[in-house]
């Protein structure tokens, strides 16, 4: 049910998803989702973590050896990146006054895991300005381009911006 119920979050958000939108895409009755969660609440806070457990750039940020490549692959292969639904982590993060409870904990954590991966691959380039700086940057510029693929998922211009980014972080 969260594999149907996801995509349904991701496109609409939180805010804008109904009850008859979550029936449709899953093929299940009001009765049947209020007997597999007790509250659409619920089903969001389950969807945004099935999406988070997936993250494919833990798995990229971990690879030796670590350092700018490995950033650069995670940014290129994000699908968040090209995929006009953007980020549903970035798009929960701009109804963050209006989501369950719950899900503020999952973003947390998510930010959490995505800052101690890159800060991992940025030590071992022993960069000329702090680290936490070139952290922060990097979560700002993909945060920026998950919020741009809402409009636009041109994937040459995403990968030529995500080039011009590397470039000037390996400047650093």
């Amino acid at each position: 049910m969260l594999e149907k119920a996801f995509p349904v979050f991701w496109a609409l958000g939180y805010g804008r998803t109904r009850l008859p939108d979550l029936e449709a895409a899953t093929g299940v009755n009001r009765s049947g989702l209020y007997a597999e969660f007790r509250s659409i609440d619920e089903l969001f806070v389950e969807c945004l973590r099935f999406y988070v457990s997936g993250w494919k750039g833990r798995h990229i940020l971990a690879r030796e050896p670590l350092g700018w490549d490995n950033i650069q692959l995670a940014l290129e292969t994000a699908p968040s990146l090209t995929d006009r639904r953007g980020c549903f982590v970035v798009n929960t993060m701009r109804e963050l006054e209006i989501v369950p409870d719950g899900a503020r904990a999952i973003l947390e954590l998510a930010r959490l895991e995505q800052a101690a991966a890159l800060e991992a691959n940025i030590v071992a380039e022993n960069p000329r300005i702090p680290i936490e700086d070139l952290r922060e940057m990097i979560i700002t510029f993909t945060s920026g381009c998950c919020i741009e693929a809402n409009r636009d998922a041109d994937l040459g211009r995403t990968l030529a911006k995500i080039s011009s980014f590397m470039g000037l972080l390996r400047a650093m």
